[in-house]
């Protein structure tokens, strides 16, 4: 007999890509990527609670901007989870945004992320995390690895994850711009860019990798890449300045975050990240700022949720 439960509340962090390299594009529309994930403390939070129909309101910074209706992608998680496993019952989900919305983070992601496991959660259906993967891979690249949290290596569409090793603690500061990308338009764009790319390569990435390993935050900094990069700032120019002041302030490295428009700029300590912060406000170059760390855990039921 199922437990009556008032409500189940999932934290999901957003990502930054600490290297993400771009291949040719698949006949399935999808670019082969290698990619090396790290989670950080930025989060989307999603409460659900009982109700007749599926249904989601978004709250917090940029909502408006999220839609809230069939193309929502928590929505979508629901109703996915809820074919794949036969249950009728109808659920109402509450997504608090704290993640830049088209911002190259993966807010979205972490959002389907969220709802995946608060309603396995709500509705006790138990799947193992390779499942909901799984699942959330059809829904977006990026699902996976939020699931996952900490810092991973991905292949493939950027779904095919690898747990990679990480020493210490990242301090990031992050530049965010009120009007996003779209993510295909910045693909389409490095589609007129880069005619011929590489098949990403994992050798690539060994030096990043050690870095990592041995937990030495100066090398990450010089060693973040972004094939995306040069995409984003084609349709993006004015960022060129916003990492010219991180740079200038003393970032261990600069990158734009995924698709962008968001400058990911590395400390040195958690201070160095609000210094960095405060000379991208100063500058007048963001139009608000986020500092976090990382790596943090992937997709969790929070403390107090109601459940079996």
């Amino acid at each position: 007999m199922r437990l009556a439960r008032r409500e189940v509340r999932v934290r999901a962090p957003g990502k930054v890509n600490l290297s993400l390299r771009v291949g040719p594009r698949d006949p399935d529309g999808y670019h082969r990527l290698g990619t090396v994930f790290q989670a950080v403390s930025v989060y989307e939070d999603v409460a659900a609670r009982a109700a007749d129909t599926l249904r989601v309101t978004v709250v917090g910074p940029g909502a408006e901007r999220v839609p809230a209706g069939e193309e929502n992608l928590a929505l979508r998680a629901a109703r996915l989870l809820a074919e794949h496993t036969g249950i009728a019952d109808g659920i109402q989900l509450r997504v608090t945004k704290a993640v830049p919305v088209a911002g190259g983070m993966a807010g979205g992601s972490a959002d389907a992320a969220a709802a995946l496991l608060a309603c396995d959660a709500f509705w006790g259906t138990a799947l193992p995390r390779e499942e909901l993967a799984e699942l959330g891979a059809t829904l977006g690249a990026d699902v996976p690895f939020l699931l996952m949290g900490q810092t991973a290596v991905g292949t493939g569409r950027g779904d095919l994850l690898t747990p990679a090793l990480s020493r210490g603690e990242y301090h990031w500061a992050f530049g965010i711009q009120e009007d996003g990308l779209p993510t295909p338009a910045v693909f389409d764009e490095f589609d007129a860019l880069t005619p011929d790319p590489r098949i990403p390569d994992l050798d690539s990435e060994v030096a990043l990798l050690q870095a990592l390993r041995a937990g030495d935050a100066v090398a990450v900094g010089t060693l973040l890449h972004n094939d995306l990069q040069a995409a984003a700032l084609e349709l993006r120019p004015d960022l060129v300045e916003t990492l010219a002041v991180a740079e200038d302030a003393g970032a261990l490295g600069v990158v734009i975050s995924g698709s962008g428009p968001t400058v990911a700029a590395l400390g040195r300590s958690r201070q160095h990240a609000l210094a960095l912060a405060a000379a991208m406000t100063a500058a007048g170059v963001v139009d608000s700022v986020l500092t976090a760390s990382g790596p943090v855990h992937g997709a969790r039921v929070l403390p107090g949720s109601d459940v079996l």
